[in-house]
């Protein structure tokens, strides 16, 4: 992975224990799905490599948090379990560049043949992102979230054309 883009003011590494608190915040600032302590240290346990995190002087101020899905007779799939970056610091380039590098990940590292995520169906900011990254709308869930809203599930398939 590459530590630094010199263009850009922001830099990846892989999530660490005492960056817990930190990601806590900037979930439940940018997001109404919150996960348990216990959650977060379960992925980072499993797939250390696919919890990034994104630095901005020192500071982070966005995540990504995926695993892989699917052994042995199954194809391998990529999920993609929550994105935040906080709204201050958005419109730079941290959510492609984190979405990048997890899915570069997933099949260089994983072999996953595609990704897939849930999005909020009025969240028109993150499904644009998700479809210029070669991610289609593949199905909708009535009532995913909470609060009722619907979502859409998005899949990428390696290899294809966006």
């Amino acid at each position: 992975m590459a530590e630094e883009w010199p263009a850009l003011d922001f830099r990846l590494r892989e999530f660490r224990p005492e960056d817990l608190d930190r990601v806590i915040h900037i979930n439940e600032t940018c997001l109404p799905e919150n996960y348990s302590r216990g959650f977060y240290m379960a992925i980072h346990k499993s797939y250390p490599d696919l919890f990034l995190v994104a630095e901005r002087g020192g500071e982070i101020v966005g995540y990504i948090m995926c695993r892989i899905e699917g052994f042995f007779w199954q194809k391998k799939k990529g999920h993609v379990i929550s994105i935040a970056v906080l709204p201050e610091h958005r419109r730079r380039g941290i959510a492609t560049a984190l979405m990048e590098e997890a899915l570069s990940r997933m099949t260089n590292r994983y072999g996953a043949s595609e990704c897939y995520l849930e999005v909020r169906v009025s969240n028109t900011p993150a499904i644009r992102l998700y479809e210029k990254l070669g991610f289609r709308k593949t199905d909708r869930i009535k009532g995913y979230y909470m609060d009722g809203e619907d979502a859409y599930i998005m899949t990428k398939v390696f290899g294809a054309r966006s």
